[in-house]
C-alpha cells in the first residue's frame, strides 16, 4: 500500500496556468487536489443515489494501509468477486449461485458467503431467501469495478515485467549472453503458421543498422477489432496478454522452461512497432518494453494484407546482435522445410 501511495504522488503532474487541474500553493505543501464523484444505481428491486461526494487525494493516499489491503484482498478473491458480480445482476439464492458459478458444493459457496455477509457486502432477505447487495454498498462496489476495468491492462504489464525479470526461463537458463535470434525465430514461427493456414506465401527479414529487425509477411494481418469485453484492439492483446499463450505461436528455446510468444518478444524488446495491412487500411502501433506508447493508428490505405513487426532486443538482456549470415542460413533451412514459402533476407548494413 505504501508503494501505491508513492506511485500516486509521482503520477500527479504539475499543471501550467492554462490547465489548472491541480494548483500549487506557495508557502505551503503542494495541494494534491480532490476527487469528485456522484452516481445512481438502479436495479429491479431498488434504486440508490449518491449525492456529489468529495475526497481529498491526500486523504486517499493516507488511508490505513492494512485496512485498505484487507478490503482489496477480500474483493480480489475470484470466487467472492464472482458472487458479488452475480448478485449485482439480480438477487439470487444459495442454490442459484451454486448452479450459476458451477461451484460444485454448497459448503464451498457458504464459506465465501459467510465472509461477505460478515463484511456487510451481502445481505439475505430471509433465512433461505435471496442474497442482495446492501444499498449503500452497491455504488462503491460498481465504482471499484469501473476503476479496475480502467486498470485492467496493468495486469498484462506486470506479467511482462516479470518476464523481463525472469528472462532466463524463456531463453534457456542462466547465461551471461542471450541470443536475440531466439526472439526472431518466435516471430517467424507466426508467419509459418499463417503459411500453413494457406494465407501467407512471402516473408521478408530486414536487418537494420541500429540493430533492430523487421519481419514482414503477406498473410491476413493481425485483426484490429476489439475482443468482446475489451476496449483494446485485438493486436494489442496479441502483443501484451501473457495469459493467451495457448492461442498464439509459442517457440520453445533449447533448455527453456516456457515458450516465447509474441508478448514475450515484446516484453524483452527495448522497442517494438507493428504495422498491419488489412481491411483496405494500414494500422500502426508502437511499444517500449511491452507497454503501448500510442493507440492503434490508421496511417494509410492499401490493397495489400499482412503484418510487419520491427523490434530491437533489449541490450541489457541480449549481449549479442543479429548476424546476417545466420539469417541467410536459417532462410535456406526454412526453404527446405517449406518449399512453397518464399523467405527473403535484406540488410541495411554497409
Amino acid at each position: 500500500m505504501n508503494d501505491l501511495q508513492q506511485l500516486v504522488r509521482q503520477l500527479i503532474p504539475n499543471q501550467d496556468e492554462n490547465n489548472k487541474v491541480f494548483t500549487e500553493q506557495k508557502n505551503s505543501a503542494a495541494e494534491l487536489g480532490s476527487v469528485f464523484y456522484s452516481g445512481q444505481y438502479r436495479g429491479d428491486q431498488a434504486s440508490f443515489r449518491w449525492e456529489p461526494q468529495e475526497k481529498h487525494v491526500r486523504q486517499l493516499i493516507q488511508l490505513d494501509g492494512d485496512k485498505a489491503a484487507k478490503i482489496l484482498g477480500a474483493l480480489a478473491h475470484k470466487q467472492r468477486l464472482d458472487i458479488l458480480r452475480s448478485v449485482l445482476q439480480e438477487p439470487l439464492t444459495g442454490p442459484d449461485l451454486v448452479e450459476r458459478l458451477n461451484m460444485g458444493t454448497t459448503g464451498q459457496l457458504y464459506h465465501h458467503i459467510k465472509a461477505l455477509v460478515g463484511a456487510d457486502l451481502l445481505v439475505q432477505e430471509e433465512r433461505g431467501g435471496k442474497y442482495t447487495i446492501p444499498g449503500p454498498r452497491a455504488l462503491p462496489l460498481l465504482l471499484l469495478l469501473a476503476a479496475a476495468s480502467d486498470l485492467m491492462d496493468t495486469s498484462d504489464y506486470l506479467a511482462m515485467t516479470e518476464a523481463r525479470t525472469n528472462a532466463h526461463a524463456y531463453l534457456g537458463g542462466a547465461q551471461e549472453v542471450y541470443d536475440p535470434h531466439l526472439l526472431l525465430w518466435a516471430v517467424v514461427e507466426n508467419c509459418i503458421l499463417e503459411h500453413l493456414h494457406g494465407t501467407c506465401s512471402e516473408v521478408s527479414l530486414f536487418l537494420h543498422a541500429d540493430g533492430s529487425i523487421t519481419v514482414a509477411d503477406n498473410g491476413r494481418g493481425i485483426p484490429v477489432q476489439a475482443l468482446p469485453g475489451s476496449e483494446h484492439p485485438r493486436v494489442q492483446t496479441v502483443l501484451t496478454d501473457m495469459s493467451r499463450l495457448s492461442s498464439s505461436a509459442t517457440f520453445l528455446a533449447p533448455g527453456s522452461e516456457k515458450g516465447i510468444s509474441m508478448p514475450v518478444v515484446n516484453a524483452l524488446s527495448l522497442k517494438l512497432s507493428v504495422e498491419i495491412r488489412r481491411d483496405g487500411r494500414v494500422f500502426q502501433q508502437h511499444y517500449k518494453h511491452g507497454i503501448p506508447q500510442s493507440e492503434l493508428q490508421t496511417v494509410g490505405v492499401t490493397k495489400e494484407t499482412g503484418t510487419s513487426v520491427t523490434f530491437l532486443p533489449d541490450r541489457d538482456i541480449f549481449g549479442k546482435s543479429f548476424e546476417l549470415s545466420m539469417l541467410e542460413k536459417q532462410a535456406e533451412d526454412f526453404a527446405v522445410l517449406y518449399p512453397k514459402l518464399n523467405i527473403h533476407v535484406w540488410s541495411d548494413l554497409a
